[in-house]
């Protein structure tokens, strides 16, 4: 396989901590969204989350760095130094400037954030820590990571709501093919303290279910918002020749395409351009759509956007032409964690050749003319997927995985 490659990835989940625990969660259909247990939430209109209760902090993050950083950020340091460890590489073998970090997040350091405006109010600004200056930053998980890892080759941080975690992977792949060596890519977000969680809710998206298992229902005819989550998922990507000769252990396949879009405003009387995407990618991967063996969907869990989606691939692959599935619906929207996690997964998916069930959802609404695996894990031949992220304010992502 020439050109960029997988050779280490690392998960944080609501389902489960690390690739392996996450997949088996994934496969068994395990939910990791409930009731948000941190604080009260019985005057909220929404009350499910996806939260990471099982992160040891002081077991996987330096104790200097536990005082300076939002909690995205610890779990940033602790994916990055598993998705290392998975890829078996020894960095500082290599010439520091030749690897790099590109990540995406979108909330930023809420948490700390929160706290910190706490102290300003309360207390007077003396109170106020030092650390807020860059806690509270989208781009703190790169210079973290960057740091820590002594990775001083191009990189940065992308912010374009749940797209950006495609965009990430995207960027890192654009500086491996331009000379970069190894790229640690992807996004995390920890969105679910109460400052965070208000946010969410005033846009009008999260679900108001009444239970946890019917309360993110991507595609389903009682589709009505859906549940925010925590955590995503980072990669290594090498380029193929110097993962062959380091002699990586794996190969979780190549990122073979990459496009993306921007939709006009709503009020243009023009329609949303997620297909510009999705046909950009297979361009970029010099495939046709009837050579995609699987689509992991954006899902948005609202019946417009949801609509809007199936209609983008019936047109594109033809009406059930394609195998889909949405196995976020066991953690949420991770916003820009989520797409990576989707990358993650599908690699496991073409692994093990096999595809994850969307969990909660019966049946496609009608009118969605998608071939939505549902139940139960549906083994298939599979050599080609893509992943699709959509992001508020209009952003579309697509990527193709190669096996």
């Amino acid at each position: 396989m020439s050109g960029v490659v997988v050779t280490g990835l690392a998960v944080a989940a609501p389902n489960g901590l690390g690739a392996a625990n996450y997949w088996k969660a994934v496969l068994a259909g395990t939910l990791g969204i409930d009731r948000v247990s941190r604080y009260d939430v019985s005057a909220y209109p929404s009350r499910f989350a996806g939260e990471i209760l099982d992160f040891d902090v002081a077991a996987h993050v330096p104790s200097r760095l536990i005082p300076q950083t939002d909690p995205v950020t610890k779990l940033a340091v602790a994916v990055a130094d598993w998705a290392i460890a998975d890829a078996g590489i020894e960095l500082s073998a290599l010439d520091s400037d030749t690897l790099g970090v590109t990540t995406s997040n979108a909330s930023g350091g809420f948490d700390f954030t929160q706290r910190e405006v706490q102290k300003l109010w309360t207390l007077g600004p003396d109170h106020v820590s030092a650390y807020q200056c860059f806690a509270w930053f989208y781009a703190v998980n790169t210079g973290q990571i960057s740091i820590r890892n002594d990775l001083r080759g191009a990189g940065g941080s992308i912010v374009a709501d749940q797209a950006g975690g495609l965009d990430a992977i995207g960027h890192a792949r654009r500086l491996i093919r331009r000379g970069q060596r190894v790229s640690v890519a992807g996004g995390l977000e920890a969105p679910l303290n109460p400052y965070a969680f208000v946010a969410q809710i005033a846009h009008g998206r999260l679900s108001r279910a009444a239970a946890p298992d019917r309360a993110y229902l991507p595609f389903d005819a009682e589709a009505a918002g859906y549940v925010p989550g925590e955590g995503g998922a980072l990669l290594i990507l090498e380029d193929a020749d110097s993962a062959a000769e380091r002699g990586a252990p794996q190969i979780y396949g190549g990122i073979a395409g990459y496009g993306s879009s921007f939709d006009p405003h709503p009020d243009s009387g023009r329609g949303p351009t997620l297909e510009r995407a999705v046909r950009a990618a297979l361009a970029d991967a010099g495939l046709e759509p009837g050579e995609v063996d699987v689509v992991f969907a954006d899902a948005a869990g609202l019946p417009g956007l949801d609509a809007a989606e199936a209609e983008t691939l019936a047109a594109v692959f033809g009406p059930h032409g394609v195998p889909v599935t949405a196995p976020k619906s066991t953690v949420g929207r991770l916003i820009a964690g989520g797409p990576p996690l989707d990358v993650a997964t599908a690699l496991l998916a073409l692994r093990d050749q096999v595809i994850p069930p969307t969990v909660g959802t019966r049946a496609p609404a009608p009118g969605y003319e998608l071939d939505l695996v549902l139940g139960a894990p549906r083994s298939a031949p599979l050599r080609t997927a893509l992943v699709l992220a959509r992001g508020f304010g209009g952003f579309n992502s697509a990527l193709v995985l190669r096996r």
